[in-house]
């Protein structure tokens, strides 16, 4: 059930998180491409960030399921559960953007970095709903 459920909430997540992304210029948002990013921060072709988004995907969904679960379950609400592994995992992405910049000496910094900023709280929080709604947890109420 658990890998299941990483499978499934991995790729939903990232799809909607993708979505968002580009939905957010529409929005007042700066658009965001992380598959895109990926790929020019590490020098590789756009095919190889795409997969790289996905797969970071599905294991912070893992995390949600094998490591956070019986923490954040203590809330009632689905909706609630995912907002909060959203602000999680956006805390998570920042430090590893962060060590990622530094071993690679240095990232460069937008200038409208308090609204990409937001966008990605956004987007993160919008993942982490995507990863917990579509779960099958035993005993769950789906609010």
């Amino acid at each position: 059930m658990k890998l299941r459920n990483t499978l499934i909430g991995g790729i939903t997540g990232t799809v909607i998180m993708t979505i968002f992304g580009y939905l957010a210029p529409f929005m007042g948002l700066p658009g965001m491409n992380p598959a895109e990013m990926l790929s020019m921060m590490m020098g590789v072709p756009n095919i190889v960030g795409w997969i790289m988004h996905f797969m970071i995907g599905i294991i912070f969904a893992a995390f949600y399921f094998y490591l956070f679960i019986n923490w954040l379950k203590k809330m009632d609400s689905k909706w609630l559960r995912g907002i909060v592994f959203g602000i999680i995992i956006f805390i998570i992405a920042q430090i590893a953007m962060g060590v990622m910049g530094a071993i690679m000496g240095g990232m460069p910094e937008p200038e409208n970095m308090m609204l990409m900023m937001i966008a990605s709280l956004l987007g993160h929080i919008v993942y982490g709903i995507g990863v917990v709604l579509p779960a099958k947890e035993q005993g769950d109420k789906a609010k």
